[in-house]
């Protein structure tokens, strides 16, 4: 028996290897295919010799000869072979081989002849040289530092530039925009590149302002598609068949978002290591109104985009100086901190910074405090802890009146420190003062208020429910937030049935702040989106129903998982009306929707979360999960009835 389980097992273990072999052998020869398809049978040839020595040889002599090659008429052999190292390239970055015979070098000194020589750039297919040198040279620096030295050193960084500065289209724009980053990253080659931050700043400036209106008038607003430059459509469906007409829109405006990140990761490499770039930085006024609105997108979500250069820029007094007198870029950065995006607490570190400075405090504390008294409850966002007790201590700092030079508050920002001083302050020591019974007293009147408060909002008195969850908030214990937290929920519903945007979105982002972890409440974050809509902020409310959609959905994951182990059917779909408000959203924070659009479409009334219905239909949101402790307070959020279930797409 266990000879023949042996044999057994070996037979498997020889069909397996035999497997690998066809499958390696089936890929060589795919690579044979395109190699020889793409007349770059030199490369091949050299790459593939088995010898070292020779193919070292072979490989030297190719990429000294490929910057010279000129085939009169059968140009494609050069453009394939710059192809075939950028691929290379891509799938190796890290090996040495490759640079330290010439091949980054060789892409150098393509990419200078494309620059000098626009006969021979239009010959054939040389259009594409430029695209996939510079590519080349990006994919051979993303990791190795030596790598980068080597471009610096064939004197790649001049025709990079030129490029970035729009000498060709922007798709050339982007492959240069990649590359300069990475040599910008070094220790040994930022000196090179600093050298020539004078011209370089502008230069990136200008392409990550100007990037997205160029890629939409120069390729997307062409139409029919037939007449987009070809080798551009050719790069984009990655020497494929081409691209459908929606999925070439799709691909140029990845490609646009792509290049404007990489140009804010360009400035913000040069800004981190030689402080006096800010000042050249900061010189565009309008730039930097705008800076913090350019954002990776869902496409580009990993980058921190212009709140990242922001954050950099804060860092120094001409940094904090200008941004300080800029209205609009304090104004995008409170919307940013009030919202579900992973770059939250970035904005929120730039605001700090800011108020940290006594020369700035006085101008930041005036345009940011209405909103980031909102955030004051905040314990842990991301990788920040006692977030909220920073901002706290940032907006009180002028209890003597000698940081902000005695000058004189708006009234609305008064207001709202005056506000956080006696909840954070007074009101902390009074309580702390108090005995347990005191403190229980109160949360007892609290909650008979909030349940009066629910009373009346069924019945149809906004006004009264609002008064009476206020007045149990001034009750309410602060070291009960989850009670506070289902308060300023319910009191963001009771500003939507007003139609009082501005209140809404406070209420429902101080409910979010005292969350655990921040932004975790479901019913606040759609209340949120809805307010954002209202006030025509499309991404903040696409940002809030995506976390919603993601929290409802784990939910009824779990509760389908359960249900299966009951014999009954609970499929986790998403309530319509948030895959429409969803949908409207995306149609309208598209990145060339700021190109296109002449008004932002709002989402409907039907959209509206309505306060509560005793008739569920499923898709009630709060369970009797005893093992989950945040949700155990979600049931007294409902405004009535015992079941209280939220049906979220009827109107109310």
């Amino acid at each position: 028996m266990s000879t023949r389980s042996k044999q057994s097992s070996n037979s498997k273990g020889k069909a397996k290897t035999m497997a690998k072999i066809l499958e390696e052998e089936q890929e060589e020869e795919e690579t044979e295919d395109f190699f020889s398809s793409s007349n770059c049978g030199c490369f091949l040839c050299a790459i593939k010799q088995p010898d070292a020595r020779l193919r070292r040889a072979n490989l030297a002599d190719f990429f000294r000869e490929l910057p010279y090659c000129d085939d009169d008429g059968q140009s494609s052999s050069c453009a394939a072979a710059v192809a075939a190292v950028w691929r290379a390239a891509m799938a190796a970055p890290d090996d040495p081989e490759l640079p330290s015979l010439g091949a980054i070098r060789a892409m150098s000194l393509l990419l200078a002849r494309s620059l000098a020589d626009g006969t021979w750039r239009r010959r054939g297919d040389n259009v594409v040289v430029p695209y996939y040198a510079a590519h080349a040279i990006g994919s051979f620096t993303i990791r190795s530092a030596a790598h980068a030295e080597l471009a610096v050193a064939a004197g790649a960084l001049r025709p990079l530039i030129a490029l970035l500065g729009g000498a060709m289209t922007w798709v050339e724009q982007r492959a240069a925009a990649r590359a300069l980053g990475h040599l910008a990253s070094y220790d040994a080659t930022f000196p090179a590149v600093a050298r020539l931050a004078g011209e370089a700043v502008p230069i990136a400036v200008r392409a990550a302002s100007t990037c997205v209106a160029d890629v939409y008038s120069s390729f997307v607003a062409v139409a029919p598609a037939r007449r987009r430059p070809k080798y551009q459509r050719e790069l984009m469906a990655c020497g494929g068949g081409g691209l459908a007409g929606e999925e070439e829109d799709r691909k140029a405006e990845e490609w646009a978002s792509q290049l404007q990140c990489w140009s804010l990761y360009f400035l913000s490499c040069l800004a981190s290591r030689d402080v006096s770039s800010h000042a050249m930085i900061c010189q565009d006024a309008v730039f930097l109104r705008e800076l913090s609105r350019m954002w990776g997108g869902l496409a580009n979500g990993d980058s921190p985009a212009g709140v990242g250069l922001l954050r950099i820029l804060c860092r120094s007094p001409v940094g904090r100086g200008a941004i300080a007198a800029c209205r609009d870029a304090l104004s995008s950065l409170c919307d940013l901190a009030r919202s579900s995006d992973d770059w939250q607490y970035m904005a929120v570190d730039c605001l700090l910074l800011l108020l940290d400075d006594g020369e700035t405090w006085h101008a930041v504390a005036d345009a940011t405090a209405a909103c980031l008294v909102d955030l004051v409850d905040l314990r842990h966002l991301g990788p920040r802890r006692r977030l909220g007790d920073a901002i706290a201590t940032a907006l009180l700092r002028d209890d003597d009146g000698h940081v902000g030079g005695g000058r004189e508050l708006g009234v609305e920002a008064k207001e709202a420190i005056r506000s956080l001083r006696e909840t954070k302050v007074e009101r902390k020591e009074r309580e702390e003062a108090m005995s347990r019974d005191e403190l229980m007293k109160r949360e007892i009147i609290a909650k008979e208020k909030k349940r009066l408060g629910n009373d009346s909002f069924l019945h149809g008195d906004v006004e009264r429910a609002i008064d009476l969850y206020t007045e149990a908030l001034e009750l309410c214990p602060l070291s009960r937030r989850r009670e506070r937290l289902v308060l300023h929920s319910n009191l963001a519903q009771c500003r939507l049935a007003r139609r009082d945007a501005g209140a809404a979105v406070s209420d429902a982002t101080r409910a979010l702040s005292l969350a655990r972890p921040a932004n975790a409440h479901a019913r606040s974050l759609w209340r949120r989106a809805q307010a954002y809509d209202m006030k025509g902020m499309a991404r903040e409310s696409l940002l809030d129903c995506l976390a919603f959609a993601g929290a409802w959905l784990d939910r009824r994951r779990r509760r389908k998982h359960t249900a299966a182990a009951r014999g009954a059917s609970a499929n986790p779909k998403l309530p319509y009306c948030v895959a429409r408000m969803i949908s409207k959203q995306m149609s309208v924070t598209g990145l060339f929707a700021g190109v296109t659009m002449n008004g932002a479409d709002r989402v409907g009334v039907d959209d509206c979360m309505p306060g509560c219905s005793e008739n569920g239909d499923g898709d009630d949101e709060d369970d009797d999960e005893d093992d989950d402790r945040d949700d155990d307070d979600e049931s007294e959020e409902e405004f009535g009835g015992n079941a209280g279930l939220v049906k979220i797409c009827t109107s109310g």
